[in-house]
């Protein structure tokens, strides 16, 4: 069982609500069934104060907290430059440093897709 979990940050395309959220959606399921991350969990409305373009820019956008393990890192940021809208997506990793050890077998068993035996 790999022995580290990561949590990535990532904010999907600024613009309306409901597109932000459809992307957002649409990015995380994508990288669940191709078992990149084992969940995705999406924080709609989040609102972002950041220089681009050499201006201030405010914007409303759609937090996404994807649970991985660090071994998947490398293929995952791959994988989000290629779905994500930005030209510079957010992926900061912050590792967890402790866990339920019910939660980890089954995050580390979806990332894999091992059967837990019953």
């Amino acid at each position: 069982m790999n022995a580290r979990i990561t949590w990535i940050s990532s904010c999907p395309v600024k613009g309306m609500a409901i597109k932000q959220l459809e992307e957002a959606n649409k990015l995380g399921r994508t990288l669940v069934e191709e078992r990149l991350v084992a969940c995705a969990t999406l924080l709609p409305v989040v609102q972002s104060i950041y220089h681009w373009n050499e201006q201030i820019q405010s914007a409303p956008e759609t937090m996404v907290l994807l649970k991985t393990g660090t071994d998947k890192l490398e293929q995952l940021e791959k994988r989000l430059k290629e779905l994500h809208s930005y030209r510079v997506p957010e992926f900061l990793v912050i590792p967890v440093e402790s866990g339920s050890s019910a939660y980890l077998e089954w995050l580390f068993g979806a990332l894999t897709g091992a059967k837990k035996a019953s």
